[in-house]
């Protein structure tokens, strides 16, 4: 598949982190950036992969809460034209079916009753992923696979400690969410197929620092977004990597802004020009 390089807008990326501090660290300035240098097609993978935070703010408006997570690609009058003027075209295609099924569900005027055998959350978040799945992007790809992986292995712990059904808290079907859902091992059976799980059950297990837990697993997840791009250094496979880890650290100047920075300074580090050149 013909992929395009971004020499430059990488060389640049270093730029815009350099004379940032945490507190001015601005991922929205940083995607827009990126998203004015990418082609049409790649512009779409970025939006897509912001598109997680769209589907949580769908969910928040929808149950009438006012929490908007501000990377998503939609501000809260698109979601609101979304649910009052049906303006489905704004989701990606696989959110918008589900969306439009649920909100057309509602419809009083219906010439027949719509069955949903699945709550408007994990439908909403299943589609999502097989949207990530057909995206024909590898890192989505990727990155869609392993980021429902680790979400439900959290999940099934939880829910497992809490002696709840770990099949009511998983989204999505298939081999894994089937052992998660069934195994009454520690590991659920999965440790030779998922190299991350034991990292994952004792972030959530063992640490009872709730801070600490969301640092353990945040940096699962840097790991991984480094590991489905590593031999990426120049196309979208390697900005999406890149961005992933921006939302990282946006997360922690939040929750800690020494965390925050640290993670910054890490990721200054892995821009450096003259290390992605060499690694080619």
């Amino acid at each position: 598949m013909f992929t395009t390089d971004y020499y430059f807008l990488v060389a640049g990326l270093r730029e815009w982190t350099l004379d940032s501090d945490t507190k001015g660290f601005d991922v929205r300035e940083i995607k827009q950036e990126i998203l004015d240098e990418l082609s049409k097609s790649d512009r779409k993978c970025v939006e897509m992969l912001y598109a997680y935070y769209d589907c949580e703010n769908i969910v928040a408006r929808r149950t009438g809460s006012t929490r908007y997570n501000q990377l998503g690609n939609l501000t809260v009058e698109q979601i609101d034209e979304v649910f009052q003027q049906r303006n489905y075209k704004l989701l990606p295609e696989s959110v918008a079916k589900v969306v439009k099924l649920y909100v057309e569900a509602e419809d009083e005027d219906r010439d027949e009753e719509i069955v949903l055998d699945d709550t408007f959350e994990h439908a909403l978040f299943d589609a999502y992923y097989r949207g990530l799945a057909s995206s024909g992007c590898r890192f989505l790809a990727g990155w869609g696979e392993f980021d429902r992986n680790l979400r439900n292995i959290a999940a099934a712990v939880a829910a497992r400690e809490a002696g709840r059904q770990v099949k009511d808290v998983v989204v999505g079907a298939g081999d894994i969410v089937e052992q998660l859902s069934r195994s009454s091992a520690a590991d659920f059976g999965l440790r030779g197929e998922l190299p991350y799980i034991d990292a994952v059950i004792a972030a959530v297990s063992d640490e009872k620092n709730i801070v600490e837990k969301e640092r353990k697993i945040d940096a699962i997840r840097w790991a991984e977004a480094e590991n489905i791009a590593v031999f990426d250094f120049f196309n979208i496979n390697f900005i999406l990597s890149y961005l992933v880890k921006v939302n990282i650290v946006a997360r922690w100047t939040l929750l800690s802004p020494e965390v925050g920075r640290q993670m910054l300074d890490r990721l200054i580090k892995e821009l450096d020009a003259k290390n992605l050149v060499n690694k080619q």
